[in-house]
């Protein structure tokens, strides 16, 4: 049982200390940090997280490797529910003007 004017119990994504941070105030559409949200949760991480690790990735200098960024789009192609119905195309219809 918790003392009468006790703390509440942490949540580590966004009370734990880390040593030498700093605090950085974004300016981000709403609907943009819902499903930002949504998507870590899925994942098992925070927003912090991941835009923690994007800023190390990107004053590292680095950037993804084009076997990363294949695997990344191959990984969404499997998971997508998109299809093309049936339709096919031919060359004449993709660049008909």
């Amino acid at each position: 049982m918790q003392a009468a004017g006790a703390p509440g119990p942490r949540n580590p994504c966004y009370t734990d200390p880390v040593e030498h941070t700093t605090n950085l105030t974004l300016v981000i559409d709403a609907e943009l940090l819902r499903r930002a949200r949504i998507r870590a949760l899925e994942q098992g991480t925070s927003v912090n997280a991941v835009v923690r690790e994007l800023l190390e990735e990107f004053a590292r200098g680095g950037a993804p490797s084009n076997d990363a960024v294949a695997d990344s789009l191959l990984a969404l192609s499997r998971r997508s529910r998109a299809g093309r119905g049936g339709k096919t195309w031919t060359r004449d219809d993709l660049h008909e003007r």
